[in-house]
């Protein structure tokens, strides 16, 4: 990752984003509705959380079957990426409620998920969110060397393969958190004294850090040990087996919002300068899916609402489908694209197709 300032333009005499913003904020106070989360949100957190917690709690005590445990596993993971997409997410961007604390306790339920809240504030809120699709500072373009999302990175000859090997990598995304990310990201970020809001005290970062991780394993793998009489690699089977369904849930989500053909991904100038501005980047980067389809709305925390969520990230997901009427038309009126799959299968087909496309040798690709 680059550590050159970027700028973006300044220069809008179309007034897209004011004319925006004045009809978003108009839909607000005409309805006479709060941009933060409402009783749907609180519904679907419990809903969330209780996908993911009452399986592990019954695990733990009653006598189930070892078909039974798997599955429960598998319902843990569904849950663990529902709490991620909902409560952990809307917490952190300051959405879920007007009142700060209550933002603060459901942005911590990353602590569960094996995230830290710094780490993520930084990687998402302002890497990801100010830099999006920009090679070299938004990192969720980075695989290390495994994964080639863009035509500005390396070629590798295995990346002729990617759009295969790549969904048993997506799996990897929550357990690499608990075991490698989050020390290898506070390195860097602490490093470079990034921070989103205050700058941490050190010591209290990695302190946290560290004891977090150590509770993390306690509940989750130790304490399962001392209590159920069953061999100790099962448990991390299982263990795993959750990781792997919330992993590959929440990385098929993100890659289908950002990692496609229709996304743009720009460089800067030589001067370190972005051609559009901020709102108008947001727009070309960013994808729609499924966004007439319920329960994909529902689930995953309205995260296929990405063109409204980069644009507005401190509005609650439960206000995007409203909101994207607005969003759209005034889109089209302004001449500037609007990025949408009508279906998650049309937007997963395009998605592989990109990784395809960018797993082909660039002499070779037209």
């Amino acid at each position: 990752m680059t550590k050159e300032t970027l700028s973006f333009s300044r220069i809008d005499s179309a007034k897209f984003f004011r004319t925006l913003n004045k009809r978003v904020n108009d839909y607000f106070k005409d309805n006479d509705i709060k941009r933060t989360g409402n009783w749907k949100l609180w519904a679907k957190t419990i809903v969330m959380f209780s996908l993911f917690l009452t399986p592990y709690f019954l695990l733990l005590t009653l006598s189930i079957p070892g078909w039974a445990q798997l599955l429960l596993t598998i319902v843990m993971g569904i849950g663990m990426a529902g709490v991620g997409m909902n409560v952990m997410h809307d917490g952190n961007h300051g959405s879920f409620s007007n009142k700060e604390w209550i933002n603060r306790l459901m942005g911590s339920s990353i602590y569960i998920l094996a995230g830290n809240v710094y780490n993520w504030k930084v990687q998402h809120n302002v890497l990801h969110h100010t830099y999006t699709n920009i090679h070299g500072h938004d990192e969720d373009l980075e695989a290390g060397r495994i994964m080639r999302f863009t035509e500005h990175s390396e070629w590798r000859w295995y990346h002729k393969f990617q759009q295969y090997y790549s969904v048993l990598l997506y799996g990897l995304l929550t357990i690499n958190w608990a075991i490698t990310t989050d020390f290898q990201q506070m390195r860097r970020y602490m490093k470079r004294k990034l921070s989103y809001g205050k700058f941490p005290n050190p010591v209290w970062n990695w302190s946290k850090l560290v004891i977090s991780k150590i509770i993390y394993v306690a509940v989750w793998i130790v304490l399962p040990m001392l209590i159920l009489d069953i061999a100790w690699w099962k448990i991390l089977i299982g263990f795993f087996v959750m990781h792997y369904t919330a992993g590959l849930i929440l990385s098929v989500v993100f890659q289908l919002a950002h990692v496609m053909e229709d996304a743009e991904m720009p460089l800067p100038e030589s001067d370190g300068t972005m051609k559009n501005t901020w709102a108008v980047h947001q727009l070309r980067t960013t994808i729609n899916f499924s966004t007439k389809n319920k329960i994909v709305n529902w689930f995953t925390g309205g995260l296929n609402h990405q063109v409204e969520h980069h644009i507005f990230p401190h509005i609650s997901h439960v206000h995007y489908t409203k909101i994207s009427k607005i969003v759209k038309e005034t889109a089209k009126e302004f001449n500037l694209p609007y990025n949408e799959y009508r279906t998650t299968r049309k937007a997963i087909m395009a998605h592989f197709k990109h990784l395809k496309e960018m797993g082909m040798k660039p002499a070779l690709h037209v």
